[in-house]
């Protein structure tokens, strides 16, 4: 089957039944910048990166209201590190984000990726994303996600690494706290946010989007983007563009014209090697500047 085609039988293996119906499931994954050609269908990925000569593993790090669970690495025996928070997709912090974590820790990062739906749920042991949606990310408020960032930037100096050398990279659901987060903390030097949702109707929850704060970024945020998203219009693209260039903002969005939404997530269908690749050496070069 081509990539980019979802039979019946796939789709409705998604559904939980008597719970989200075909339009209800539909209206939820466009909302909230998701595709149904991308979903993951398979456990390996494309790209595995080793921990040879790494300290890499899980933690905790102490926050107001619980230990929050963390993936870290770092070159071992190294200190004063530049910094970088990975931020999950709607499936928490699985194998390729771990891998994304190694990969920045062999070019001299300490990386760390925290667990931010730890309080409301494991989206590793629900049956289909449309279970995820339901029931946990509505729950996610933007307020918690930010403290908890906070949490895990000061917890990073006792981990050997420089708290004035600050950066966030995230994917998908990852994206838009990237951009949300340079909104918010002042200390973060920049930002990488990969096909990140920038508009939508505000909730209690999520009060604001990337675009109701592009004129507040206190860092610059490489926003990377397929031309070819279901689920993130080119207009709010654009738009967000827009947003930034007549806030003045240094900040930046490159759009591959052919990729699809998660073009850089290498356990899925939508995995584009060139675009993929491509971003990631943008990624390194923003961060090489910024930090």
């Amino acid at each position: 089957m081509d990539a980019h085609d979802t039979s019946t039988t796939e789709f409705d293996s998604l559904l939980p039944a008597a719970r989200v119906d075909r339009r209800g499931f539909v209206t939820t994954i466009a909302a909230t910048g998701f595709a149904l050609a991308v979903l993951p269908v398979q456990a390996s990925t494309v790209i595995s990166t080793d921990a040879r000569g790494l300290d890499a593993g899980t933690s905790t790090v102490q926050t107001a209201d619980g230990k929050l669970p963390v993936y870290f690495a770092r070159v071992a025996g190294s200190d004063k590190l530049p910094v970088v928070l990975v931020i999950q997709e709607i499936f928490g912090v699985h194998e390729h984000i771990r891998d994304v974590c190694r990969r920045l820790a062999k070019q001299g990062y300490l990386a760390i990726a925290p667990e931010l739906f730890f309080r409301q749920g494991d989206p590793s042991k629900l049956e289909n994303v449309a279970d995820i949606l339901s029931s946990i990310v509505p729950k996610v408020s933007d307020a918690q996600v930010m403290a908890d960032l906070d949490a895990c930037a000061e917890w990073a100096a006792t981990k050997g690494g420089d708290a004035s050398r600050l950066a966030i990279t995230g994917f998908c659901w990852g994206g838009r706290i990237t951009w949300l987060y340079a909104a918010h903390n002042p200390k973060l030097k920049a930002g990488v946010a990969w096909y990140g949702r920038l508009d939508g109707a505000p909730s209690d929850n999520q009060p604001a989007h990337p675009i109701d704060v592009a004129a507040q970024l206190h860092a610059p945020v490489l926003g990377l983007y397929g031309g070819q998203d279901q689920g993130i219009p080119l207009d709010d693209v654009e738009a967000m563009r827009a947003a930034i260039d007549a806030a003045g903002k240094p900040s930046e969005i490159i759009v591959y014209p052919d990729a699809p939404h998660a073009f850089h997530a290498d356990y899925r269908p939508s995995y584009r090697q060139t675009e993929a690749e491509d971003g990631w050496k943008r990624l390194l070069e923003w961060f090489s500047a910024k930090l």
